[in-house]
């Protein structure tokens, strides 16, 4: 059994993103999924999450749960059953610091979560953040300061442009344990607010990992900020691949 509706609010989303090669990324992507293309590239990332009052959309918000998260994800359209045009994300790895979620996602709620180790600092528009997964597949570490711009080189002409972008996305397919299934999840923000982030140090041990993303074939490109944004996540039919 799953919950049909679970609420909250995102107290902070960072979006870290890499714009990337579209063959390599392809190889990454179970069908029926495509990169979804800006300016010729296939855009992938890490979300990193801290979700608070979390809880059945009926339950009063001082009993709902907090936690730190971080999915790494890339962003793809296909065509569903009835010949339209989808876009969303595919979800390769969730991970967590919250047991709660690591027991119940994939089976109360969407999405399996790899349990992980936190340590985030968000101080006066300064963020500093590490995790790494308790398996020791993954390690994502970010230092950074709130700002008003992306930075000159990204593949994003604007912050308006790159929140369009990624507002489209809100539709995940994430990957599970038989391999076989993907879970899909739903986020609907109340409103989509987002400000660019100026990243000092990033490291992805996902996007590091040349047998992934062979030299030259992924690169960092700009980060976006939310906070908090009430929100609610809807399952979603899942695919089988």
């Amino acid at each position: 059994m799953r919950l049909p509706v679970i609420q909250g609010k995102i107290a902070r989303r960072i979006l870290a993103n890499f714009r990337a090669d579209p063959a390599v990324v392809q190889r990454l992507l179970p069908a029926p999924f495509r990169p979804k293309l800006h300016r010729g590239f296939a855009i992938a990332g890490v979300c990193l999450i801290r979700l608070e009052h979390i809880r059945p959309a009926w339950m009063p918000a001082p009993l709902g749960l907090a936690s730190e998260n971080a999915a790494h994800r890339i962003a793809v359209t296909w065509t569903d059953d009835a010949d339209a045009e989808r876009e969303g994300v595919f979800i390769p790895r969730r991970d967590t610091g919250s047991w709660l979620n690591q027991i119940a996602g994939g089976r109360v709620f969407p999405g399996e979560h790899h349990a992980a180790f936190f340590t985030v600092t968000d101080l006066a528009g300064r963020i500093r953040f590490a995790m790494r997964s308790r398996d020791g597949a993954v390690t994502v570490s970010l230092a950074g300061r709130e700002t008003g711009a992306l930075p000159p080189a990204s593949c994003f002409g604007s912050l308006a442009e790159a929140s369009a972008f990624f507002e489209g996305g809100s539709l995940g397919y994430s990957v599970t344990r038989g391999g076989r299934r993907l879970d899909g999840l739903t986020l609907r923000t109340r409103e989509w607010r987002v400000s660019a982030l100026e990243v000092e140090e990033i490291h992805s041990s996902y996007f590091a990992d040349a047998t992934r993303f062979p030299a030259g074939s992924v690169t960092f490109d700009h980060a976006l900020l939310m906070r908090d944004i009430p929100h609610e996540w809807h399952q979603a039919e899942d695919l089988y691949v």
